[in-house]
């Protein structure tokens, strides 16, 4: 009998966290479709000042991404690109290609509270970590599920862990908590102004809160954005990163 019971709670285990795994793979292709193509706009709000940085972005899947700034006058055109797992960052004000090493993606990103990572989405939310559900709760007026990430063993991931709150109706990520790898609380990021898009609802913005900087958070705002329409994969190449507008 109690062999009998082992052998169902294992499988009830595998059940859940595959259950868990197949939420955050809608979730992700809710967010990044076949490809993407947007413009939108980060506020970085300190205590004594504010900036407001000005983008459009295009994305392939996982393996593509492309951030080209449109404003203030002295960012105005760089350009980031991920190409599968490399990172480039075009400065025409120097003239310089450079890449980016792995070491740099717990950076700031542009002086916000967004890491290079959560820009340029270097790790996969689907295959570097394991999913557990945790909990059912409800948060902003939505159902949600409660999954754990837990970094799979050597991937290349600068989270110790990764909770979020994805919800039930539109597979939403309504709100996300980045932990170090000491399992110290670093950010908390909060999805709101839920809009329809296209054959998709989406939080059109995104807050990002530091844990130990009172007052500090960056704000992400999407003013449009299309998902799937056909882009080549050389769009997203070192040469076009000199010429895209």
């Amino acid at each position: 009998m109690k062999k009998i019971f082992l052998f169902l709670l294992i499988i009830s285990s595998f059940a859940i966290a595959q259950t868990a795994k197949e939420i955050v793979k809608k979730s992700n292709d809710n967010n990044l479709g076949i490809t993407s193509q947007g413009i939108s706009k980060m506020t970085v709000v300190r205590p004594d000042w504010s900036r407001e940085v000005e983008m459009k972005s295009w994305s392939k899947g996982t393996d593509f991404y492309l951030i080209y700034i449109t404003s203030p006058a002295r960012d105005m055109g760089q350009v980031f690109l991920k190409r599968k797992m490399e990172l480039w960052n075009w400065m025409p004000s120097i003239g310089r290609m450079i890449k980016l090493p792995p070491s740099m993606m717990m950076q700031s990103w542009m002086g916000s509270d967004f890491t290079n990572d959560d820009l340029l989405k270097q790790s996969s939310l689907v295959s570097d970590y394991e999913h557990t559900i945790i909990a059912e709760e409800t948060i902003a007026n939505h159902d949600a599920w409660k999954i754990e990430f837990i970094p799979k063993p050597d991937a290349p991931v600068v989270w110790g862990k990764i909770t979020m709150w994805i919800t039930k109706a539109h597979y939403l990520q309504i709100k996300v908590q980045y932990f170090d790898e000491t399992l110290e609380l670093i950010n908390t990021m909060i999805g709101s102004q839920i809009k329809n898009v296209g054959d998709r609802m989406l939080p059109m913005k995104m807050e990002m809160l530091p844990a130990d900087k009172p007052g500090n958070k960056t704000i992400f705002e999407y003013s449009t954005i299309v998902f799937d329409k056909p882009i080549s994969d050389r769009f997203f190449s070192q040469q076009n990163m000199k010429k895209v507008k």
